[in-house]
C-alpha cells in the first residue's frame, strides 16, 4: 500500500538514516522507489525478477548507508547506482551462469589443450564448418586455450583469469599474442 508522506528533503533523510531511523527509511523507499524501479526495468524484463532486485537494493542501500558521501554527490545519485548495479550484477551473474563450465572442458591429444564444448555455442556461425578451429588449433596450448574460452565460449578477459587461475595482464598478452598470430595466418 502505497504511503501518503510528503516530500522529505534528501538532507533531513541523510540526518535520520544515519541514525538508522526506520521512519525515515520508509519515506526514502516512498520517494525514491518508483526511480530505482525504473532503472532496476531498464535493464531487466521480467517482473517477478525486478521485485526482487528493488528489494536487493533497498537491502544494500540499508546495510551500505555509511558509504554514502555527501561530498562525492547526491543521495539520489547513490541510490539509483546501486540499483542499477544491482540488476547488472544480476544480468551477469545470470549470463555466468548459463556459460559451459570449463571443469568440464575435454582434454585433447598430448598437449593437453582445452577445447570447450562445442554444442553449447550459442552463436549461429558454426566456427566448424569454416574450419577455424582447425586454425585456432594451430596455435600454442597457452594461447589456443584462452581463444576457445574467450571468443568461442563467451567469457571475459577477467573471468578467463580466474578460471585459469593467471594475472589479467598475462591472459591479455596471451590473448593479443593469439590474435596478431591468427592475423598473419589469415593474410597467407
Amino acid at each position: 500500500m502505497k504511503r501518503t508522506q510528503p516530500f522529505v528533503s534528501e538532507a533531513v533523510l541523510i540526518e535520520k538514516l544515519s541514525h538508522r531511523d526506520q521512519q525515515a527509511f520508509h519515506w526514502l523507499y516512498d520517494q525514491y522507489s518508483p526511480a530505482l524501479f525504473g532503472v532496476i526495468r531498464k535493464n531487466v524484463h521480467d517482473e517477478e525478477q525486478e521485485r526482487d532486485l528493488i528489494q536487493d537494493s533497498f537491502i544494500k542501500i540499508w546495510n551500505n548507508l555509511d558509504g554514502y558521501d555527501a561530498s562525492k554527490g547526491r543521495l539520489f545519485t547513490w541510490l539509483l547506482n546501486i540499483a542499477r548495479n544491482t540488476a547488472i550484477d544480476s544480468l551477469r551473474a545470470a549470463k555466468a551462469s548459463s556459460r559451459p563450465n570449463p571443469a568440464n572442458a575435454i582434454p585433447t591429444d598430448a598437449d593437453n589443450v582445452f577445447i570447450v564444448d562445442s554444442q553449447h555455442q550459442t552463436d549461429p556461425l558454426n566456427i566448424e564448418h569454416i574450419g577455424m578451429k582447425e586454425v585456432v588449433g594451430q596455435l600454442r596450448p597457452e594461447r589456443k586455450m584462452l581463444i576457445d574460452l574467450v571468443y568461442f565460449s563467451g567469457y571475459t578477459h577477467e573471468e578467463a583469469a580466474e578460471v585459469l587461475n593467471l594475472p589479467l595482464g598475462t591472459v591479455k598478452t596471451r590473448i593479443r599474442s593469439a590474435l596478431q598470430e591468427l592475423k598473419q595466418y589469415f593474410s597467407r
